[in-house]
């Protein structure tokens, strides 16, 4: 198994994607790139930590590679905002890939260059890249939140949509249960 790190706005929303993709063992929100032994979920709402939510996915190479989890997570987030997705304000909403190795860095960069020499993107894309560092799990009732709030507002409105696209558009990467 292989380790990813990523944030593109609230945790929630890249865990219920990426939880339904195939290969992928594990996704586990929690904040990185901050200041703050163990911080807190309101520490991080604060903006006053420096961490990112994020999620870390544990994922098998063999059936998933990084760079299909790095197009998924470029299709499903603002790349191109800086500190901010949605109506989600502040650095803790930052997009950030955050590397466990040379080869995520080389295939991280070449994607960017790539979706920029496309044009995918009608603006530059502001992704901070830079190595892992310590991962810190958020408090438990972050964890499966849309499975375990799928009526919840937020959930409803605003994770349940992006969800439906990602199904949509990467529905040959799904797990066979979630097609």
């Amino acid at each position: 198994m292989e380790k990813a790190t990523l944030g593109g706005g609230c945790f929630w929303c890249l865990e219920a994607v990426f939880e339904q993709l195939r290969g992928v063992e594990s996704v586990v929100s929690g904040y990185a790139g901050g200041s703050v032994i163990k911080p807190s979920y309101e520490a991080i709402c604060s903006g006053q930590s420096g961490h990112a939510e994020v999620i870390e996915i544990s994922f098998d190479p063999s059936a998933i590679s990084y760079r299909q989890l790095l197009e998924v997570f470029f299709a499903i987030h603002d790349p191109c905002s800086l500190n901010r997705q949605g109506a989600d304000v502040g650095t803790q909403y930052r997009s950030v890939i955050f590397l466990h190795d040379a080869d995520q860095r080389s295939i991280a960069c070449d994607l960017i260059a790539h979706l920029s020499s496309k044009k995918v993107f009608e603006r530059p894309i502001v992704t901070e890249i830079s190595d892992a560092p310590v991962f810190y799990p958020a408090e438990q009732y972050h964890q499966a939140y849309f499975r375990n709030n799928p009526g919840q507002g937020y959930c409803a409105y605003v994770i349940s949509p992006k969800l439906q696209h990602a199904r949509q558009q990467f529905l040959s990467l799904l797990k066979s249960s979630t097609q």
